[in-house]
């Protein structure tokens, strides 16, 4: 695991195909508990090629040295974060 928050990543590789290829990262917060949103595409086995993108936010929390996934939201499609966007500026401008 990781021991900074600039090294976590969700890239996943199985055997030779990387099948969670990520494609960026930003870190929301640091410290002993870190959250991350990553934009990423997974591997379709069928076609043999990348997905669309997919978003995911994830939290980690720092013990013994190293960072340790405990929780995870994945955003499915573009229209999906198109909607969280839109709520939380309504909320914002509130």
């Amino acid at each position: 695991m990781a021991e900074t928050v600039d090294e976590l990543t969700i890239s996943y590789l199985d055997g030779d195909i990387e099948t969670v290829k990520e494609l960026d990262k930003k870190v929301l917060t640091k410290g002993a508990w870190a959250t991350v949103i990553y934009r990423y595409q997974d591997w379709n086995r069928s076609k043999e090629e990348y997905g669309p993108d997919k978003y995911t936010i994830r939290r980690y929390q720092k013990r013994n040295g190293e960072y340790q996934q405990k929780s995870k939201f994945n955003i499915s499609s573009k229209d999906q974060a198109q909607n969280i966007i839109a709520a939380l500026q309504d909320w914002l401008e509130q």
